[in-house]
């Protein structure tokens, strides 16, 4: 596939506006309610923010009942097959519901929409369906709308496949204390058991200023912790021809005034480097927190998932992480039951974990993703076996996660209050490693920094008291 790298003009952003002023007009002071549901990424949740920074735009007030809505947009993940199961189960729902509602109108976009298999799908399948339109559509969101309420017909818009960068669409955001700042979108990496850069295409940078721009905004709006968000933030401006990198943004955000912390994800491990390292370590902001997925330790599993490293370069990438940032946060992702992955290489994987004695991980069995290169290799391994060895890996991890908890116990630690726990009333924070801790707190401290001195903890928490 070429690759075009595509502005959106800020002529076209004013036109979709104006789009979303006359559908208010015509709704003529009525009331009208819309749904979004977001499946898979936090790059989905920000997508999910423009949607809905549109809607209010056009007149809509959103609710969470599927029965009053009178707009639902599902935003939807192709990474792994159970989340395409729980939208098709959802699309299925609502089946009856528009036959409670026929004038409703239902809209499915995100990464699952540009396969070409699964649009079909929709096409024939799902008839109550009047809207889908790809991550790189979300833009013109508006105009597709208008078009579907205006002419009452089905609206394809899956996306040209060239990518693109608009600056300028709205947001609502979905919390007050913390935010997503896209920085970069599409991934070039190619591993053969990912959809993404099938989904999401290839890299596209924005440009440092419409970063800093909404970075100072957010600041000003209150907000306390910004995450910079993109597949692989490493190899962030690289398209530019500005000379960006991921480092220098971090400093650039960093020296923003006000009380507020930088996280970001993901990291790709090729692209890590002591640039980055050292950027971490400079700036007071930016936390001490790095999440480097592994996926496997295997060399031939690696080799064939096509991730351009080894065990031992991994390996001496966590020490030098370690090195530069002696009290780094290490989370990471591991896949179990890649095609063809043996004993002897789940084997390899453990002994890298117990190595680098990570804070937390991401699991999860492998999940065939049609049209990728992993797709079509052969499997020999059933579902029971691999269940095995996620089994082992989920308890070795458990044990190391409240090992390293331990630690803490007796220690204060500086935290940001970002919520409250819904069942128990509890407040939640996060250190600026990134650790889960629960306190007990008034609930007008959510937005505060404050400091926590650690008395307990388990497996996934730190627990303790405002000192």
């Amino acid at each position: 596939m070429s690759y075009k790298r595509t502005e959106i003009s800020p002529e076209e952003i004013k036109k979709q506006l104006n789009i979303c002023a006359d559908i208010r007009a015509g709704f003529e002071g009525q009331s009208r309610l819309a749904l979004v549901e977001t499946f898979g990424c936090q790059q989905n949740e920000e997508d999910s923010e423009k949607i809905r920074g549109y809607l209010c735009e056009m007149g809509f007030e959103m609710t969470e009942d599927e029965f009053s809505a009178d707009l639902i947009v599902i935003n939807t993940c192709a990474v792994r097959e159970h989340a395409e199961m729980r939208v098709f189960g959802n699309l299925g729902a609502l089946t009856h519901t528009k036959k409670d509602k026929p004038q409703q109108i239902i809209a499915v976009c995100g990464c699952m929409v540009q396969q070409e298999h699964i649009t079909e799908k929709i096409k024939k399948s799902f008839r109550q369906v009047d809207l889908v339109f790809g991550p790189d559509e979300l833009w013109r969101f508006p105009e597709l709308i208008k078009t579907v309420m205006s002419e009452r017909k089905r609206v394809f818009a899956p996306g040209s496949g060239d990518g693109c960068i608009s600056e300028g669409v709205p947001h609502l955001r979905s919390d007050k204390v913390k935010a997503w700042l896209s920085i970069m979108n599409g991934c070039n990496n190619f591993c053969t058991y990912c959809i993404v850069p099938y989904t999401r295409f290839r890299e596209r940078s924005r440009r440092p200023e419409d970063i800093l721009d909404e970075a100072k905004k957010l600041v000003a709006d209150g907000y306390k912790e910004i995450t910079l968000l993109g597949q692989n933030v490493n190899s962030y401006g690289r398209d530019l021809d500005c000379g960006a990198s991921f480092a220098q943004l971090i400093r650039q955000v960093n020296d923003i005034e006000g009380d507020f912390v930088i996280r970001f994800m993901t990291s790709h491990p090729k692209d890590a480097n002591e640039e980055l390292f050292a950027a971490m370590r400079d700036c007071e902001k930016c936390e001490k927190h790095l999440h480097l997925p592994l996926q496997s330790g295997s060399d031939r599993i690696l080799k064939a998932m096509n991730r351009h490293y080894n065990a031992e370069k991994y390996l001496a990438l966590v020490d030098k992480v370690r090195e530069y940032v002696p009290d780094v946060v290490l989370t990471t992702d591991i896949i179990v039951g890649f095609p063809g992955e043996t004993d002897e290489d789940f084997e390899e994987t453990m002994r890298v974990v117990e190595k680098v004695r990570y804070d937390a991980m991401f699991t999860f069995i492998y999940s065939k993703r049609v049209g990728t290169p992993a797709a079509e290799m052969p499997d020999p391994f059933t579902r029971e076996e691999k269940q095995i060895h996620f089994d082992r890996l989920i308890e070795t991890q458990n044990r190391i996660s409240e090992e390293k908890h331990r630690e803490y116990i007796g220690k204060t630690v500086r935290v940001l209050l970002d919520g409250k726990d819904r069942e128990d009333g509890i407040l939640t924070a996060r250190t600026i490693g990134g650790r889960l801790v629960r306190t007990a707190g008034d609930e007008s401290a959510i937005g505060s920094f404050v400091n926590v001195k650690i008395n307990d903890c388990n497996t996934w928490a730190l627990r303790g008291d405002i000192v």
